[in-house]
């Protein structure tokens, strides 16, 4: 099992920030990086979508033959973490906003999060906030379209400067000073929101913690380490259609096959 790779998912291409996180952390193992571009994006699809292609994709990736699996999106682990865990029998760590640090850096007590649709009318994160930020102002904001935009558009387009413009002024406007990225894409244009805001505005991304825990995780399973560095990425669309988004995203070259779980 130590020789196997660990899976990485997500919808598309925004999981390459926790995907990167993870081998800078981990770098004598191997991953395998599957973007479901096919049904990009997750973020306004049905909750029960989700849940069965997230057990699907898991499942297959089992078969494929893995040691482990990260939920590399904050939509998925909303809608299909806990049906994930029950349906394999393999360490899992997903992605959720990090509500839970930004309580402790709030200075003003407004903390803001940006995530998609589903991620902020998901119970998981209703209760991510009745657990540890009840006492607080926290305001959710939706970013319908920006996900895809980022991913199509290029993090530098009009396009997504436009939807930031309108995602993050009233976060601002509130007085927020920790912004949570609640999706892996915002890594990607997190200079343009942190511009938007005041200065000295906090933004919390989830990479670094999730490769800790994804370390913990391996040591305590008797799975860390066996790997050479490799790395495979797929995607359940069409190769050609991403593989210039791959590459300028990650900063080089990265082969992209084609996958069908």
């Amino acid at each position: 099992m130590k020789s196997k790779p660990i899976a990485v998912f997500d919808s598309g291409l925004g999981g390459l920030t926790v995907l990167r996180a993870l081998r800078d952390r981990l770098p004598q193992e191997d991953f395998f990086y599957f973007a479901d571009t096919r049904f990009l994006p997750y973020g306004d699809r049905p909750e029960v979508f989700l849940k069965e292609r997230g057990v699907l994709i898991a499942e297959a990736l089992v078969r494929r033959g893995v040691k482990a699996l990260v939920i590399a999106c904050n939509t998925a682990t909303a809608a299909a973490a806990e049906a994930i865990r029950a349906a394999i029998d393999l360490p899992v760590v997903a992605l959720e906003p990090g509500v839970k640090p930004a309580v402790g850096l709030t200075r003003s007590g407004v903390i803001g999060v940006l995530a998609t649709t589903r991620t902020l009318h998901s119970e998981r994160f209703q209760r991510l906030v009745g657990n540890h930020a009840h006492h607080l102002q926290v305001l959710a904001q939706a970013c319908p379209g920006l996900a895809e935009a980022i991913e199509v558009q290029g993090p530098d387009s009009p396009v997504v400067a436009a939807l930031l413009d309108g995602f993050v002024a009233p976060l601002a406007t509130a007085g927020a000073d920790v912004i949570v990225l609640g999706c892996t894409h915002y890594p990607w244009v997190a200079d343009a929101i942190a511009r938007r805001m005041p200065p000295g505005t906090t933004l919390l991304d989830t990479g670094e913690p999730v490769a800790r825990q994804l370390e913990r995780l391996l040591t305590t399973s008797d799975l860390l380490g066996g790997g050479e560095g490799r790395l495979r990425v797929a995607t359940s669309g069409a190769p050609a259609a991403v593989i210039a988004t791959v590459n300028r995203l990650w900063g080089e070259h990265l082969p992209v096959e084609y996958w069908e779980p």
